[in-house]
C-alpha cells in the first residue's frame, strides 16, 4: 500500500510538471543560457511548490478552499505581473555562460522565482484540488501516508525537470549559433502572453 501510494504521487507529480507552459519555457531558456544546473534550479522551485500544494491537498484541501478562493485574484495579479517581468528579461537575453560560472546565489534566485511563480498560479491550485478529489487522495489518513504521497509528488515533478534540463543541455552542443538567444526571446514572448492572460483572468474575477 505504501509503495502504491508513493507511485501514485510520483506519477501525479510527473503528470502535472510535464505540460510545457511558462515554467517549462523558462527552464529551457535558463538551461540554454546558463547550463544544466540553472535549469534544474528552476525545476526545483516548481517541485517545491507542487509538493506544498500536494501537502495541503493530502491534509484535506476542502479546509483551504474558501481561503484560497479569496486569494485567487491577488495571486493572479501577482503571477501575471511576475510573468511579464520575467518575459521582459527574456527579450534581452544575457550572453551564454558555462554552468561552472553559475553562483549559488543565481541558482537560489532561479529556484525562488519559479517557486513563487508556481505558487501564484491559480490553475495549479485548481489542478491539485480536482486531481486529488478525483483520485480520492484528499485526506489520505495518517501523517505518514500523507508524507509518502507528498514525497512522490515532489520527486516525480523534480525528475521531470532533471530530464528536461538534461535533454536540453545535451542538445545544446548540436544547436546552431544564436539558438539560445532566439529561444530566450520566444520564452519571453510566451511568458508575456501568459502574464497578460493571468491579469485578464484576475480582472474578470474582480468584475464577477
Amino acid at each position: 500500500m505504501t509503495l502504491f501510494l508513493f507511485a501514485k504521487g510520483l506519477l501525479l507529480g510527473l503528470a502535472i510538471a510535464a505540460p510545457l507552459g511558462p515554467i517549462g519555457a523558462l527552464c529551457i531558456s535558463r538551461t540554454l543560457e546558463r547550463g544544466f544546473w540553472a535549469g534544474v534550479a528552476g525545476g526545483l522551485g516548481t517541485a517545491l511548490a507542487d509538493a506544498t500544494y500536494a501537502m495541503m491537498a493530502a491534509a484535506g484541501f476542502a479546509a483551504f478552499a474558501t481561503f484560497l478562493a479569496t486569494l485567487s485574484v491577488p495571486l493572479g495579479v501577482f503571477g501575471g505581473v511576475f510573468m511579464l517581468w520575467l518575459g521582459w528579461r527574456g527579450l534581452t537575453p544575457r550572453p551564454m555562460a558555462a554552468a561552472a560560472e553559475i553562483g549559488a546565489r543565481d541558482l537560489l534566485h532561479t529556484t525562488t522565482a519559479t517557486f513563487l511563480l508556481t505558487m501564484a498560479n491559480p490553475t495549479t491550485i485548481l489542478t491539485f484540488a480536482a486531481i486529488f478529489a478525483g483520485l480520492g487522495l484528499a485526506a489520505v489518513g495518517d501523517g505518514g501516508s500523507a508524507a509518502i504521497l507528498v514525497a512522490g509528488v515532489f520527486l516525480g515533478s523534480l525528475g521531470w525537470w532533471f530530464l528536461l534540463s538534461g535533454g536540453v543541455a545535451l542538445a545544446k552542443t548540436r544547436l546552431p549559433d544564436g539558438f539560445s538567444a532566439w529561444t530566450s526571446r520566444l520564452s519571453g514572448f510566451l511568458l508575456i502572453a501568459f502574464g497578460f492572460a493571468a491579469l485578464a483572468s484576475a480582472a474578470s474575477g474582480l468584475a464577477g
